[in-house]
């Protein structure tokens, strides 16, 4: 069959020095695990996602994550107080991959701001549209066109990492995704 991957995260920039962060992973419909938002760590939901993968990988994960989020809360505040946004502010993100029967995938990537679509990934080319036109989207856009290095681990973890850490977790969960 076919399967989704989905990666939520939830970011409350209530000012400069405080954030507020929610994070949870989801195959189809059942809670893989959520984001420790003190450690940064995965807690996970079911017992059979930690085998899944192997040690070492789920140290790669989540020192990717760590990274990732460090990076994801500084660079946000930094273009906040470049943009003058103010705070309170909200982010929203969700991405993933669909995994189809031939094992082909399809990325993607939205980003809210506030509750509004804000700017979608082109899984084609790996560009950023706009989902809004104003200063801050443009900037954010332009911005994440520039970073090529983000760009360049974003196409990496969505075309290799994302299809084969799946298949392994539609394999350890195929009892609990048939039940679904």
């Amino acid at each position: 069959g076919t399967f989704t991957l989905r990666l939520l995260q939830t970011t409350t920039f209530q000012n400069i020095s405080f954030v507020d962060m929610e994070g949870l992973g989801l195959l189809e419909d059942i809670e893989l695990g959520s984001l420790d938002k003190h450690t940064w760590s995965i807690r996970f939901y079911q017992p059979w996602v930690r085998p899944a993968l192997s040690h070492a990988d789920w140290d790669t994960i989540e020192n990717l994550l760590k990274i990732y989020l460090q990076q994801f809360n500084h660079l946000i505040n930094e273009g906040a107080m470049q943009k003058d946004v103010p705070y309170p502010f909200v982010v929203q993100c969700t991405a993933g991959c669909v995994l189809y029967h031939n094992r082909t995938s399809q990325a993607f990537a939205y980003v809210g701001y506030n509750g509004q679509d804000f700017l979608s990934l082109n899984a084609e080319n790996f560009t950023w549209t706009l989902s809004q036109d104003s200063r801050l989207s443009r900037y954010v856009q332009s911005f994440l066109h520039n970073y090529t290095a983000l760009s360049e681990l974003v196409e990496i973890i969505f075309n290799d990492t994302c299809v084969d850490d799946m298949e392994l977790l539609v394999h350890y969960g195929k009892a609990a995704l048939e039940r679904q």
